[in-house]
């Protein structure tokens, strides 16, 4: 009998110290076992859709298993971001998002969800200066004739939110509170039917990532006048900076990657690590072609950076009075 019960308790030894051998390292290489499924919480054809779907090629390339993008577009993109809140947390659903997901709780009555208690930050996954588009019929030119247009039409200007709080709709009312621009807002379900009508000449202008009026832009349907980061886009070159203009005007959306709250830590470092290494590759020079600034950073540099982006949009949302109806 005790030699059974030594043998017992050797067994057990073992079998504990080849399970302390499996620890987060060795599961996080593990992971994934499974194709993972990348929430986009608007449809597709925006430049977030592009970026997504971009990452989600480079991750399966990387760590051979699919990321399938699965758009699910509704409710000022809250649709998507609570299917995601409500999936298991074994990192096979991930969310895919702009910065509009940190906002949206700051502009809606009502909404589902917690950012920073049911979800958790994986990695800033691009920067995206923003477009100052206008309709090409408007006589003026650059930002400054824009600017001092809207002041004498004796009417506001018309600019498009692709969606309420969105970066875009941030910067044009940041812009306002700048440079005094006169504009009143006109709301619409996402980017593209918005460029649509700026096209036609329904409205004046729209502020938005520079991916989305670049080709309209080239082709001479309309005409950006000026970008928002500090300094001029490297796919718009001749376009001045805002702050040309108006000095110290700086504005981004930007794009990153959370999984519900309690994932394991060590799915999201090797997440986070797959992301660096596609961001250090050609998706680098990809989303310098289309006028963005590639991320990368720790998880921690993520949380600072949402952190602060969170902050500095909750006092423009609470000044302006910015909500969704």
């Amino acid at each position: 009998m005790k030699q059974a019960t030594g043998l017992w308790r050797a067994a057990l030894a073992l079998f504990l110290g080849c399970s302390a051998a499996v620890g987060p390292a060795a599961a996080a290489e593990a992971y994934p076992g499974k194709p993972i499924r990348m929430v986009i919480p608007f449809p597709p054809g925006g430049t977030l859709d592009a970026v997504g779907r971009q990452l989600a090629q480079k991750l399966s390339e990387q760590m051979g298993q699919a990321v399938m993008v699965d758009n699910r577009p509704g409710g000022n993109g809250v649709i998507g971001a609570q299917a995601v809140a409500k999936a298991a947390a074994d990192g096979y659903t991930v969310l895919f998002n702009a910065s509009t997901f940190t906002t949206a709780p700051m502009t809606m009555k009502q909404v589902p969800y917690a950012v920073t208690r049911d979800f958790a930050p994986v990695a800033l996954v691009a920067k995206a200066p923003l477009s100052v588009a206008i309709n090409k019929n408007l006589p003026v030119t650059d930002l400054k004739s824009l600017i001092a247009y809207s002041k004498k039409s004796g009417q506001p200007l018309t600019f498009a939110v692709g969606s309420v709080g969105s970066a875009g709709h941030l910067a044009t009312e940041q812009l306002r509170r700048s440079a005094g621009l006169n504009y009143s807002v006109v709301p619409y379900k996402g980017t593209a039917p918005a460029f649509q009508d700026l096209v036609g000449g329904q409205i004046d202008g729209f502020i938005d990532p520079i991916l989305g009026s670049l080709q309209y832009h080239r082709s001479g349907l309309l005409r950006v006048v000026a970008v928002t980061s500090a300094t001029r886009a490297t796919n718009l070159p001749d376009v001045p900076a805002a702050a040309e203009t108006v000095p110290d005007f700086e504005f981004y959306s930007w794009y990153g990657l959370w999984v519900p709250a309690q994932v394991p830590a060590e799915f999201r470092q090797r997440l986070n690590r797959e992301i660096n290494k596609a961001l250090g590759g050609d998706m680098k020079d990809w989303l310098n072609q289309q006028g963005l600034i590639a991320g990368g950073g720790d998880t921690e540099a993520f949380e600072r950076f949402q952190r602060d982006e969170m902050r500095k949009a909750q006092t423009l949302i609470t000044e302006a009075n910015i909500r969704v109806e």
